[in-house]
């Protein structure tokens, strides 16, 4: 009988040993911390202990961390007056057992030690395998989520119909979507491939890299591996912009005065750009300088194009419109305006393109235009409405709310002939006023479009006339609309914002 109850010891001994050790083994294996994979078991154990004792009882699982031996207890609390006897011990019973015991206290009942059936251990190793994928997949998210923005190496695991699959350390797997492939880009079976992290998406099975080679970010990354300047922040990209696959602009600037930006990052005899080019499958990369002067910065943007001036639209202002010579057009707008485009992502500025022709003609019409509207609304002749507008003021509202000082230091006039041309472009605005609001109270114009500050007289005129009657009716028109209705009273960047404005209130 002895040798039968030592080998029993021995036996449950060995037992105890072997949990140790497998939460040992598969925290080196999983590269999880070995108290969660004791937990793990704890809530396995737990679960096949409810299945004997019923999960309507209060039952806890401790695993002795030194010993291995396992210890299941029913907890009870001690009450008065027992309402669930699952849960609870009355003080009277409890005090039989434990003298010193108070209410509201809890006793812990140790129950047997389980035999395991094979259900029962099916159960509890499905528990364990999900505890441990669990916090396995809870350590590939923290450990993956401090290297969001940065350049990965990933293995092409799978190619999906329109998306590639690819291990990432072994353990974790990434997705690069169609969207972010570089196009005509094509991925095998094997190939190492850089990618930039741009996100984790903790799904079920485990964390999902989403990668992407098309972000900007993922450019200005390559030039960090290429260009020792640029990683030890001696050189700074500002901006960068993408026609993924094609063609690229980054703009780059340096505190040293002594070094070069453009003739770094190109590298000796174009060394550093050319690996970044081999790496984005041969899209062209532009390298700008950067300045903290708009103009320039427009200007630099739009190589190899020349650039004759920039005219800053004021009234819209984020719109320019750049001047070049008429043999540089294409070159200044690119295929399929492709150079434009990029231009104006990289600068954060609409660049409109035109010729030098284009804008001599147009120049001249805006000119004539405000001759003609100063010669007919002042009744002046043409060389004081020349004077006027050399002095820069481009419109009766201009004359009328500008100080009669400025107007009388203009060669040749006096302080009577600027009051008497201040007063006229006073009176003129009045009548034409009276006018005006009197026709959009016979075509029963809203108030809201009656008094729009935006719109002069005469423009509020035109467009009550072609049937405008609310602000609504003007934000629905599009600029070649309002153009038409327009004629010279607006030029197209004008229209184009006078409509953005009345858009505004829309989303508000």
């Amino acid at each position: 009988m002895s040798r039968k109850i030592k080998l029993e010891e021995n036996t449950r001994q060995v037992a105890r040993n072997e949990i140790l050790q497998v939460a040992d083994m598969v925290a080196r294996e999983k590269g999880i911390d070995r108290e969660e994979i004791l937990e793990a078991m704890e809530s396995a154990i737990l679960k096949t202990a409810q299945l004997k004792y019923g999960e309507e009882k209060n039952l806890e699982v401790v695993i002795n961390r030194k010993s291995g031996e396992i210890e299941l207890s029913r907890l009870l609390s001690v009450v008065d007056k027992v309402n669930d006897a699952n849960i609870e011990i009355s003080f009277e019973n409890a005090l039989l057992a434990y003298p010193s015991i108070k209410i509201g206290e809890v006793i812990r009942d140790r129950l047997p030690a389980l035999d395991f059936g094979r259900v029962a251990a099916q159960s509890a190793r499905q528990v364990i395998i999900q505890k441990v994928r669990s916090a396995e997949r809870m350590k590939q998210s923290e450990e993956f989520s401090g290297r969001i923005g940065e350049i990965i190496t990933g293995v092409v695991k799978r190619v999906e119909y329109t998306d590639v699959i690819f291990d990432i350390n072994g353990r974790t797997e990434g997705i690069i979507k169609k969207s972010e492939m570089i196009p005509n880009e094509i991925f095998r079976v094997g190939d190492r491939i850089k990618v930039l992290l741009v996100e984790i998406n903790k799904e079920q099975t485990g964390p999902l890299l989403l990668l992407s080679r098309t972000h900007p970010d993922f450019l200005k990354k390559l030039f960090e591996q290429e260009v020792p300047e640029v990683y030890d922040g001696i050189i700074k990209i500002v901006s960068v912009s993408r026609d993924p696959g094609s063609k690229a602009k980054v703009a780059v600037t340096t505190s040293d005065p002594n070094l070069d930006p453009i003739g770094a990052c190109v590298g000796l005899k174009g060394s550093r750009v050319q690996a970044i080019v081999d790496e984005l499958k041969g899209e062209k990369v532009d390298i700008i300088l950067w300045s903290e002067n708009p103009v320039i910065f427009i200007v630099n943007s739009l190589a190899p194009a020349e650039v004759l001036k920039i005219v800053m639209e004021e009234e819209s202002g984020d719109r320019v419109t750049a001047v070049v010579p008429d043999d540089q057009l294409s070159s200044a707008i690119g295929r399929r305006g492709q150079n434009v485009r990029l231009a104006s992502k990289l600068t954060g500025w609409t660049i409109n393109v035109t010729t030098e022709s284009e804008e001599t003609k147009a120049r001249a019409k805006e000119t004539a235009r405000i001759l003609n509207t100063f010669m007919n609304d002042l009744d002046v002749d043409e060389m004081v409405a020349h004077l006027l507008m050399g002095e820069g003021f481009s419109s009766i509202e201009d004359i009328a709310l500008s100080p009669t000082s400025e107007i009388s230091s203009i060669e040749g006039f006096d302080n009577e002939i600027a009051d008497e041309i201040q007063q006229r472009a006073k009176t003129y605005i009045t009548k034409k006023r009276e006018e005006v609001f009197k026709l959009c109270d016979e075509k029963g114009v809203s108030p809201e479009l009656k008094n729009y500050k935006l719109l002069k007289p005469k423009l509020l005129e035109a467009l009550v006339k072609a049937g405008i009657k609310t602000l609504d009716d003007l934000g629905d028109l599009s600029k070649d609309e309002l153009m038409e209705i327009a004629g010279d009273l607006l030029s197209e960047s004008e229209a184009g914002t006078l409509i953005m404005k009345i858009r505004e209130n829309w989303f508000k």
